[in-house]
């Protein structure tokens, strides 16, 4: 059976005969579109906006710089993935994004951050992993995972649910296992952690590790190691929440020793060609806190040992913050990490503008721009500001009807 020769598209023979139409390369930037819906084709005078040029990470190149990124959906049993995981991810990567960060997954039980949230401690969570991830594949979209631990602030309750922060025993929660550096609680409504032993930071960090391996077998294309937020590796970073003793505690050297072996571990198990990412919180916002110039210096530090992407982000340590929010308030985090650490950086929060994404890329301030909330709003953001800068992106055969070439 053949289709007309017109459409790109590619063929599935499924054992009945049906043949069904799968997408070939949509979110290939072709072109530029003329006021009249014509394209031009590329060529030294007409050039891809920044936005929507290939930006390649060791063996991975993304087709554009708009990343969706990590956000907890709380809909989980026991860390499997489900049919919610696969139609949320999917819609993203029918619009064309450049790449996809699966939400938060807990790399041990107790390290979720909720009780319903991912989960890749044991191997039977890979199969559901591996359907998401073909999904997402299908469309021609890169697509990694976040690997997590909550640390103190684990075992909440999805944010939209009564009853307060905590999970308690009776409905699942591990309020009396939740652990930290320290035996400091992030507030008086949360549990005070078990400060964690030397043996378990090492099992913790063995356990990061094999949750690579077991990304790595569902297919994702990179991973990003959550080290921001307030979670168990930037607990290790902050001396607001590590007041340890031993070699893990005190000097800089010693509190980010936990992330610098975490990131060691991984890219020893990681094939080569699949980058890592680390996401940071670039500043904590309180007074003697974890800063931007603590995190050049852990950048410098990850990039020497295979690290290959800073997410800048800010916060999440302490109930005390006093977050300075604004316009692209967290991109100079982004610019100033990328500029003096000598890494590639994305820049976050409340960047929804196509000249905004444009211009942060083109004045070198960061590498990829990664959006959370306004994927929620738009799926097809990637999309619409393609067409705002007179992109002519493919999009999935399926849905090329619908595609607007005028303006």
């Amino acid at each position: 059976m053949r289709l007309l020769s017109k459409f790109e598209t590619g063929f599935v023979e499924n054992p009945n005969n049906f043949v069904q139409i799968q997408p070939v390369e949509p979110g290939k930037s072709t072109g530029l579109l003329t006021d009249e819906g014509n394209v031009l084709p590329l060529n030294e005078k007409n050039k891809l906006p920044l936005t929507f040029t290939p930006f390649t990470l060791r063996g991975v190149t993304f087709n554009n710089r708009m990343i969706v990124s990590p956000m907890c959906t709380y809909s989980c049993q026991d860390g499997f993935l489900n049919d919610w995981h696969i139609a949320h991810y999917g819609s993203f990567s029918l619009h064309s994004p450049g790449g996809i960060i699966v939400e938060a997954t807990g790399v041990q039980s107790n390290g979720r951050i909720s009780i319903y949230c991912n989960g890749i401690w044991k191997d039977e969570h890979i199969a559901p992993h591996k359907k998401v991830v073909n999904v997402v594949k299908r469309h021609n979209v890169k697509i990694g995972i976040q690997l997590c631990h909550a640390g103190r602030k684990a075992s909440s309750m999805a944010p939209w649910m009564e009853g307060g922060y905590v999970a308690g025993n009776n409905i699942g929660g591990w309020p009396d296992n939740v652990v930290g550096p320290s035996a400091i609680a992030f507030s008086d409504n949360t549990p005070v952690p078990r400060e964690l032993s030397v043996e378990e930071i090492h099992e913790l960090i063995e356990d990061f590790g094999k949750a690579a391996i077991r990304a790595d077998k569902a297919g994702y294309d990179f991973i990003e190691l959550h080290g921001a937020h307030g979670y168990l590796i930037s607990e290790f970073l902050s001396p607001n929440s590590n007041r340890r003793t031993d070699e893990y505690g005190g000097s800089f050297e010693n509190r980010i020793r936990f992330a610098v072996e975490v990131c060691k571990k991984v890219r020893s198990v990681l094939p080569d060609h699949k980058p890592i990412w680390v996401r940071l919180s670039c500043t904590e916002w309180v007074e003697d806190g974890w800063d931007i110039n603590d995190t050049v210096k852990l950048a410098t530090v990850l990039k020497e040992i295979g690290v290959d992407f800073i997410d800048c982000s800010s916060g999440g340590i302490s109930e005390h913050q006093v977050i300075k929010v604004g316009k692209l308030y967290q991109v100079p985090f982004a610019e100033q990490v990328r500029n003096q650490a000598k890494i590639p950086t994305g820049a976050v929060g409340l960047i929804t503008k196509s000249q905004e994404i444009e211009s942060i890329l083109q004045d070198g301030k960061a590498d990829l721009i990664l959006s959370a909330r306004q994927f929620l709003r738009e799926p097809s953001f990637a999309q619409r500001v393609a067409l705002e800068m007179k992109v002519n992106m493919k999009w999935p055969t399926q849905y090329e009807r619908g595609r607007p070439t005028r303006f």
